[in-house]
């Protein structure tokens, strides 16, 4: 499976785990799409607006309407090119060409050229340094500093010229946008206020023709794709904060593709002879943060500041048996920030790795003065305040939920090294208010369990350390200038070898500071139905990068 940021699917009326949210116009959602040809599809997802400039939690379905110029789909298969069907890089690794397609047309039939990706480029590139830099969405300035210029040579013909050398015009995960619609936005509406509201324009197969908050995304077949009107009519994403329903929509037969399920449903599912279920290693990240701020926005307890205390934490957590148990199976335990996904980057980091051991993790905080002085069963820490823990958790847009039996065997086994775990569940919301940068309000927290789901890139690898992330990917608040001229070096570094090198070394030096224990790498579990709709491909076909295979379905 190709994996990407947020994928986000759709489902029927009010199966929503009897909920509040009143879907769509039930009798649509609820139809068959052997009837109207509409694919139907689900998946945990908390989308807030369409403006791909403004928030992280929209990936899908502005990536079924926006194409990046490149992107990671592009880059694994010759059959799912973007907005530039091919590309180049000279010999001094600084000067890019790429070719866009002939004729290629936005959905409201204007040309769309190689001047609409010039523009894109520059209108991030434009924001860098002002008070609305666009750093906040999808669509943000990272990596841009390094590029020298960026212009349209002509309307097929698109040139990026970089400082030094790096792999970010063909990784960055940019969505091209047409200029006849985003010149007229100013940078402070573009993070904030613009909604980008449907019907949006785009090159993409579906374009996005309705949205509800909380409820769906409607997406209707482009008539100027480049390659060829879609052979389905559209598609429909109901939006849930629970795959409870994602199962029962899927053997009803009123859910044709669904992800994110539970290993209880993947089991369930996979007896159904007209349901076909996939699994696969995707980018995600399930992490404990621990809250290093100091003064605004700072835990309950310094202790939470110190590396002693937190590496110690580290050996009361059993990722194998949070696989085992909360998962059933289906992930790889965690181990440093870089997932199995990424292959060219992964390690065991054998030499360093802590074993679980509470013998151990006792032994260290004592060793770092955490003592129960007083016999209560409580660790105190400098300050002599008994150590009290508020873990906050929740479901974060457009990642695999976690299940809660994973933040219980933590807390659980940290209250039997003597410190007690009170465990408050967010809607995403609010788990976004709070993890939010202590400047902005956020803060105040001790423990965070949550998820991260950006691409194998090492700039995205290292992500969750970038100092400039804090508040955002970096919910830890963790700084540290070694890691920050580390992730700098290797956003500038074409050789795989010495990229692989950088990465290692950072990898470590956050897995020994422990802003954060990797807890797994959760498989992407789906399921879609075989009877009214054809070419999913195989098994772990589909894409968590792109639109692939939803500009190709057919019907039976």
């Amino acid at each position: 499976m190709n994996m990407l940021p947020v994928n986000r699917r759709l489902l029927i009326k009010a199966m929503l785990l009897g909920s509040a949210a009143p879907l769509l116009a039930s009798s649509v959602a609820l139809a068959s799409s052997c009837g109207d040809q509409i694919v139907r599809m689900a998946a945990i997802w908390a989308a807030d607006t369409m403006n791909p400039f403004a928030t992280w939690s929209s990936f899908w379905p502005t990536a079924f309407t926006y194409d990046p110029l490149v992107g990671m789909d592009a880059q694994r298969h010759r059959d799912r090119r973007g907005f530039a069907k091919e590309w180049s890089v000279a010999h001094d690794n600084l000067t890019w060409t790429f070719k866009i397609w002939p004729g290629m047309r936005w959905s409201d039939g204007q040309p769309a050229t190689a001047r609409d990706a010039a523009f894109t480029y520059n209108y991030l590139r434009e924001s860098i340094g002002t008070p609305n830099e666009l750093n906040v969405g999808w669509n943000n300035a990272a990596g841009l500093e390094n590029v020298e210029s960026i212009r349209a040579i002509d309307d097929e013909t698109l040139q990026i010229v970089t400082k030094l050398p790096t792999r970010w015009p063909v990784n960055n995960a940019v969505l091209i946008v047409p200029e006849h619609i985003w010149a007229k936005i100013s940078h402070a509406d573009a993070r904030n206020t613009f909604r980008n509201d449907p019907p949006l324009v785009g090159t993409g197969p579906m374009i996005v023709s309705e949205f509800q908050p909380g409820q769906f995304v409607r997406l209707a077949s482009n008539k100027y794709f480049r390659m060829g009107q879609p052979p389905m009519a559209g598609m429909i994403l109901n939006l849930f904060n629970t795959v409870d329903p994602i199962a029962q929509g899927l053997k009803s037969g009123n859910l044709d593709y669904g992800y994110g399920i539970t290993s209880a449903q993947w089991e369930d599912l996979s007896n159904h002879s007209d349901i076909r279920v996939g699994q696969s290693r995707v980018e995600q990240r399930n992490y404990l943060a621990f809250n290093t701020a100091s003064g605004e926005g700072a835990g309950s307890t310094k202790a939470l500041q110190d590396t002693a205390f937190r590496d110690a934490i580290g050996y009361a957590i059993d990722q194998k048996t949070i696989v085992d148990r909360a998962f059933r199976g289906h992930a790889d335990p965690g181990v440093g920030v870089v997932m199995p996904a990424a292959t060219d980057y992964y390690s065991e980091l054998s030499d360093i790795r802590r074993r679980f051991d509470l013998a151990e993790a006792a032994r260290r905080l004592d060793a770092a003065g955490y003592l129960d002085t007083n016999g209560d069963g409580l660790r105190e820490d400098e300050e002599g305040n008994s150590l009290q823990l508020e873990l906050i958790t929740g479901a974060s847009g457009g990642g695999l939920e976690i299940p809660i039996a994973a933040v219980q065997l933590v807390a659980g086994w940290l209250g039997q090294i003597g410190i007690p775990v009170s465990v408050t569940q967010l809607e995403t919301g609010a788990l976004g208010a709070r993890t939010a940068a202590p400047a902005n309000g956020g803060g105040g927290w001790d423990l965070l369990v949550s998820s991260t789901w950006l691409s194998p890139t090492p700039h995205d690898i290292l992500n969750l350390g970038n100092s400039k992330g804090i508040g955002t990917n970096n919910t830890s608040y963790w700084r540290n200038d070694k890691f920050d001229s580390l992730l700098s070096e290797a956003d500038v570094t074409v050789d795989l070898a010495k990229s692989k090198q950088l990465v290692d070394e950072a990898t470590r030096l956050i897995y020994t500071q422990a802003p954060y224990i990797m807890l797994c790498y959760p498989f992407l579990l789906d399921a879609h139905r075989t009877d009214c709709i054809q070419g999913w491909g195989t098994e772990d076909a589909v894409s968590m990068w792109g639109y692939f295979p939803f500009d190709r379905l057919r019907p039976v």
